[in-house]
């Protein structure tokens, strides 16, 4: 089995963005700054994230880190979605409530043409999420 990851890249609040998906996911946190693995090359980036996870019980999963200042980073427009899937309504909406807090929504959660629950917001951190619940295709 192959697990795919979203992995979001931050300049210097990765570690917020990792703590509020933590808890909109009731996920474990793990992080890792680049002090802790002595890879420290600007000391003002010491205590910032090298390699950050919030993993939970239902398999949600995502990775962020903060890009060091010695390297180009834009976090873009709509760079990339981060799609969450489920056969369960209550885990969606769970999640969407978790996510909604200051978010700017793209497209209200509420069923759609192929699934009973789909939305689409923009959280805090300029992440866009795609929640929709995953059911057999109709075509």
């Amino acid at each position: 089995m192959m697990n795919v990851t979203p992995h979001l890249n931050f300049r210097g609040n990765a570690r917020a963005a990792l703590e509020f998906y933590q808890t909109a996911t009731n996920g474990h946190l793990l992080l890792v700054t680049y002090q802790d693995a002595h890879n420290v090359q600007d000391p003002a980036e010491a205590h910032q994230v090298m390699f950050g996870q919030v993993t939970a019980p239902n398999g949600f999963r995502i990775m962020a880190y903060d890009v060091p200042s010695r390297l180009p980073w834009d976090q873009g427009q709509t760079a990339f979605f981060v799609s969450s899937r489920s056969t369960d309504t209550a885990e969606i909406q769970a999640l969407w409530d978790g996510l909604s807090p200051d978010a700017h929504v793209v497209q209200p959660l509420g069923p759609s043409g192929w699934t009973p629950l789909y939305g689409m917001l923009q959280d805090r951190f300029g992440v866009t999420w795609v929640l929709d619940v995953e059911v057999p295709y109709q075509g």
